[in-house]
């Protein structure tokens, strides 16, 4: 029989991954920048997928982005497969099919969860966990595991203590789970003179965060990060008892192709009370209006963005029309721009306190929500990264700027007299 040599050997870390996550069906794999994640990832799913006598065994590497998945690890999927007698590599679905005994491998993107349900998978691989959605495996992922008893490897790097952060601590508790940290200092793959180097250009958190895996670091880019930790440490994000006789405000971010949230909000005195918060896509107006009347709370006012009022070409009504018609009338937020926005957005949530159980996606969106970065300039753009934490930020947004719009210093108009005496 004839011998196939995949071109890789892998690392002394990469070694000892293979056999951790051979041992545990969930693992929890925490490493530094430039650690060989994406290499050892796809050659772990190369060897389950080789290995696999079940008919038709499936596999997924799942990035944020499927962009991101085919930059990142599309490449390496062909190039360590090539030798493979009777592979196939499909470009335009990012996947590779293995004739040998029917087995396949494919790149997808978590951005477009509706098209992962339903699927089934032998195993999984979640790369850049920090930046999925928090319920993705809970209610799309784990769900496709099941009739297989497929296994689940979530990889990353910290990003502030978000759903990654909650995985990990899961993985320490649950039998059967696994979890680990490789910090750059300690597995000796980046050299000493490359990390001093990225330490002296690197701010401390990023350098923390990125290097040294650190929990602690504040989200680098992140709009509200620092102002939700601090709710959380005064203990602002928690279960409470909601009163339903006081009047509710619902805040809405309309998604047409993507998702709609709904924030739920009470005002008592100074408080800003965020009850609760329903997300879904795919949906029309009609599934909306049902979830708003199927909660028990007195409403006062739905707040929906300005662009509500755009008539659609094929009814030529507007979603304002349509749902007042229904027997809804919302309140159009002003149209300002996304800066003024989420400055006002900041000026608010110190006043808000969250109900942990019924908005944990929304805090942890809040979390996450960050400047775009510019890989050209190296640094990061004045304009939001969007991705699953958009919605939820930009309903936050419409709500906020019912208030009186207040700006920071920064922001308010300089005087300059130029009357200059000679």
């Amino acid at each position: 029989m004839k011998e196939v040599v995949i071109p890789y050997t892998p690392r002394t870390l990469q070694n000892f991954l293979h056999k951790k996550c051979d041992k545990n069906r969930f693992n929890v794999i925490i490493v530094h920048r430039r650690g060989g994640k994406t290499v050892f990832s796809i050659n772990h799913l190369i060897k389950a997928a080789l290995t696999n006598k079940r008919p038709y065994p499936r596999y997924a590497f799942i990035s944020p982005y499927r962009l991101q998945g085919k930059a990142t690890a599309w490449d390496y999927l062909k190039q360590y497969t090539a030798t493979i007698p009777g592979v196939k590599a499909n470009e335009s679905e990012l996947r590779v099919d293995f004739s040998i005994n029917n087995s396949r491998i494919q790149i997808i993107g978590a951005e477009n969860s509706s098209a992962i349900r339903g699927q089934y998978f032998d195993g999984i691989i979640v790369d850049e966990t920090q930046n999925v959605a928090p319920d993705l495996f809970d209610t799309i992922l784990r769900p496709c595991l099941s009739d297989r008893n497929g296994f689940a490897i979530f990889i990353g790097t910290p990003r502030g203590r978000n759903y990654f952060y909650q995985l990990h601590q899961l993985a320490k508790q649950m039998e059967g789970w696994y979890t680990c940290i490789f910090k750059a200092s300690e597995t000796k793959i980046i050299e000493d003179k490359e990390l001093k180097d990225a330490k002296n250009v690197m701010s401390p958190e990023a350098y923390a965060q990125e290097m040294e895996c650190s929990f602690q670091a504040g989200i680098s880019g992140s709009y509200y990060g620092s102002i939700m930790e601090e709710l959380d440490k005064k203990g602002r994000i928690k279960n409470f008892d909601i009163d339903n006789e006081i009047e509710t405000e619902t805040w809405w971010d309309l998604g047409i192709n993507d998702s709609t949230v709904i924030i739920f909000v009470q005002r008592l005195k100074d408080e800003i009370r965020i009850i609760d918060c329903y997300e879904n896509s795919g949906e029309g107006l009609e599934h909306y209006l049902g979830v708003i009347d199927s909660k028990p709370y007195i409403y006062s006012k739905h707040i929906a963005p300005h662009d509500i009022r755009v008539r659609e070409l094929g009814t030529n009504k507007s979603r304002w029309e349509t749902s007042k018609e229904m027997g809804l009338e919302f309140d159009i937020a002003p149209k300002l721009s996304i800066e003024d926005g989420i400055e006002q957005v900041r000026q608010i949530l110190p006043k808000c306190w969250f109900h942990k159980q019924n908005c944990n996606k929304l805090v942890e969106a809040l979390k996450s929500y960050c400047k775009r970065w510019d890989d050209k300039n190296n640094c990061f753009r004045n304009r939001p990264l969007h991705n699953w934490a958009s919605h939820f930020a930009d309903g936050m947004r419409y709500g906020a700027i019912v208030e009186p719009v207040q700006r920071s210093d920064w922001k308010k108009p300089i005087k300059v007299n130029t009357a200059y005496i000679v």
